[in-house]
């Protein structure tokens, strides 16, 4: 006869083996996740630095006419210097040489010493200042020149040759105009 009986259970439960966990699911899902949020950071990063912040347009319309107002541009404020004239100015003269002739005279040559009386700074950097004086003691009369400050502090003039009667003559100079060319 053949026996059916199924054969006897053992005793203990039969030992099982280690579960090893596959974790490359895991890394692929987290990889995943760190390139998505690079993406957005960069996104966001780039909006930011390009200043687009402007507002979706609206689709409703208005029965009043479009006006454009111009922005208020304020104009930059011009900057003020002083006004020169002749009385912003000393002046004295420099002998630069001097021949003497006995009683017949003198030849000097003289230059323009010029001295602004206030802060040089103060007046236009941009504006040619012809600087008009006389000098007084020629044997002749009086010889007009012109001096030419420039840069706030340029000056240009050539130096004048005078001759005097006598080598006891007082040769004086006065500042007579001072007229401004801009450029």
């Amino acid at each position: 006869m053949t026996d059916s009986t199924p054969p006897p259970m053992p005793d203990f439960p039969p030992p099982q083996q280690p579960v090893v966990k596959n974790h490359t699911n895991a890394i692929i899902i987290g990889a995943a996740a760190a390139v998505i949020a690079a993406v957005v950071a960069t996104g966001v990063v780039v909006v930011q630095a390009t200043g687009d912040d402007s507002k979706p347009a609206t689709t409703a319309k208005s029965s009043a006419p479009d006006v454009v107002t111009p922005a208020a541009e304020e104009p930059d404020p011009e900057p003020t210097y002083d006004e020169v004239d002749a009385d912003s100015f000393t002046i004295k003269l420099r002998t630069t040489s001097r021949q003497c002739f006995g009683s017949a005279g003198c030849n000097l040559t003289v230059e323009p010493n010029l001295t602004y009386l206030a802060d040089s700074t103060s007046i236009d950097p941009d504006a040619v200042y012809e600087i008009t004086y006389e000098i007084r003691g020629d044997e002749s009369g009086p010889v007009i020149e012109t001096a030419e400050l420039s840069d706030q502090t340029s000056l240009n003039y050539t130096p004048s040759v005078i001759s005097t009667v006598s080598s006891g003559t007082k040769v004086s100079v006065d500042i007579t105009d001072v007229t401004t060319r801009g450029y």
